[in-house]
C-alpha cells in the first residue's frame, strides 16, 4: 500500500473507532416523540454550526427503519460528514461513474424496483417499461459497476446497505427535498 492508502485507512479505522465509541453511549430510542425533528426543524444543521470550524462542512445522515413486524436490528442508520475544504480537494471528475449510473430514467425505476423487494431480472422483466432482458441486464451492470446494486447470489440483486442512505440523500438533493418542509 502506498502513504495515500495507508492515510485514507487510518483515517476510515479512527471514524469507525468514533462511531463505536458514540453507539456504546447513545440512549435506548424512546420512539418517535423523542425524534429531535419534533422540537427543532433545523436540529442538523444547528448541530453542525456548533462542530464544524473553518469554512464549514456537509452532513448527510439517515435513519432507514424495516418494515413492520421486522427486527428492529433491521433498521439502516448512516452518517458521512465532510469540511468544505475536503469537498474543494476532491477530484470531482471521480464521481462521474456512480452520478451517471443514477442518470437515467430506466436505471433510476430499476433501482427502485429492486429497493422495494423486486431481486431478479426476469421478475423486473415482468414489469412494464424497462426493455428486453438484455437491456435489463445493460442497466444493472451499470448500477453494480456504480455500487449502487450488488448480486446476492445469481441473478439476485439488492441495494447494498451502506449504499441506501447515500441513494436517498442523492433522490433528496436532486429533487425530492424540494416537495417537502423545511
Amino acid at each position: 500500500m502506498n502513504d495515500e492508502h495507508d492515510t485514507r485507512l487510518a483515517d476510515l479505522e479512527a471514524r469507525v473507532a468514533e462511531l463505536e465509541r458514540r453507539a456504546a453511549q447513545r440512549p435506548p430510542d424512546t420512539g418517535p416523540a423523542a425524534a429531535p425533528t419534533a422540537g427543532d426543524a433545523f436540529f442538523a444543521l444547528n448541530a453542525l454550526r456548533e462542530h464544524v470550524t473553518g469554512r464549514g462542512g456537509v452532513v448527510f445522515a439517515g435513519l432507514v427503519r424495516g418494515e413492520e413486524g421486522e427486527a428492529a436490528d433491521s433498521a439502516l442508520e448512516w452518517q458521512q460528514g465532510l469540511t468544505v475544504e475536503a469537498l474543494a480537494d476532491l477530484d470531482w471528475s471521480e464521481c462521474a461513474a456512480a452520478l451517471d449510473a443514477l442518470g437515467h430514467p430506466v436505471r433510476l425505476s430499476l433501482l427502485h424496483a429492486v429497493w422495494s423487494g423486486t431481486r431478479t431480472v426476469a421478475e423486473l422483466a415482468e414489469l412494464s417499461g424497462f426493455g428486453t432482458t438484455g437491456q435489463i441486464y445493460h442497466h444493472m451492470h451499470q448500477l453494480s459497476a456504480a455500487g449502487w446494486l450488488t448480486t446476492l447470489k445469481r441473478g439476485h440483486y439488492a441495494v447494498p446497505p451502506e449504499r441506501v442512505i447515500p441513494l436517498l440523500t442523492v433522490l433528496a438533493a436532486a429533487g425530492g427535498a424540494n416537495r417537502s418542509a423545511p
